[in-house]
């Protein structure tokens, strides 16, 4: 099982982490497959797993409590030992933003551990509007992940121009298009639908048996 890193006082050793935060409600196979990309293509040490708390962009959207989506969380990643859990965000009980969780991060690795942000092209997109951006970008590498079949001209020019003028450490890696989404995994599982091969199969069975999602 992937453990709490935040949980733990003394200063950890890892050098290079990975950093995957979303709602994971559910986690599923894509998740899973950008996580151990990036792992390969940056070589890290590690990939943090850090569930969203109260996240500033989904206010409005109802979540699955926190302790249920740790539990999915915890039976994906148990098979795959440089994949681990970190709850800092839902035990912040407030807001959560990505430059507190870093900053909270940097308390319990040593000095030279480089984080990096694991996110997709679409969200980097609005990288400017997130709290204390300028600092998130000198504070963290950002591994921006972007289908194969997009040639995207603005994404290049953004990451262009944020590695010039912001200083930032930005790593632009290409991935198959894999349409899967935790939105689409909840209205299936609501409509009766199969969700098989979409998520890990201990997944799948701990959703139905805690009737997630039927409602």
């Amino acid at each position: 099982m992937g453990k709490d890193r935040s949980s733990n006082i003394q200063v950890l050793k890892d050098n290079r982490i990975g950093i995957m935060g979303g709602t994971f409600d559910p986690i599923h196979y894509a998740h899973l497959f950008i996580a151990q990309t990036a792992l390969d293509e940056l070589n890290l040490d590690k990939i943090l797993f850090i569930p969203t708390g109260r996240p500033p962009h989904k206010r409005e959207n109802i979540i699955t409590d926190a302790c249920k989506r740790i539990d999915m969380l915890k039976l994906a990643v148990k098979s795959n030992p440089k994949f681990d859990i970190s709850t800092i965000e839902i035990t912040r009980g407030k807001t959560s933003y990505t430059i507190d969780t870093i900053r909270e991060l940097q308390q319990y690795y040593n000095k030279g551990t480089e984080f990096y942000f694991i996110m997709g092209s679409d969200a980097f997109k609005y990288i400017e509007t997130w709290k204390n951006y300028k600092e998130l970008l000198k504070i963290a590498k950002f591994v921006v992940m972007t289908r194969q079949v997009l040639r995207n001209g603005l994404l290049d020019e953004k990451i262009r121009f944020l590695t010039k003028e912001r200083d930032a450490n930005i790593k632009k890696i290409e991935i198959p298009f894999l349409d899967i989404s935790s939105t689409i995994i909840r209205k299936r599982v609501k409509e009766g639908n199969p969700i098989k091969y979409l998520l890990p199969e201990n997944v799948e069975k701990y959703i139905f048996d805690n009737g997630l999602y039927m409602e």
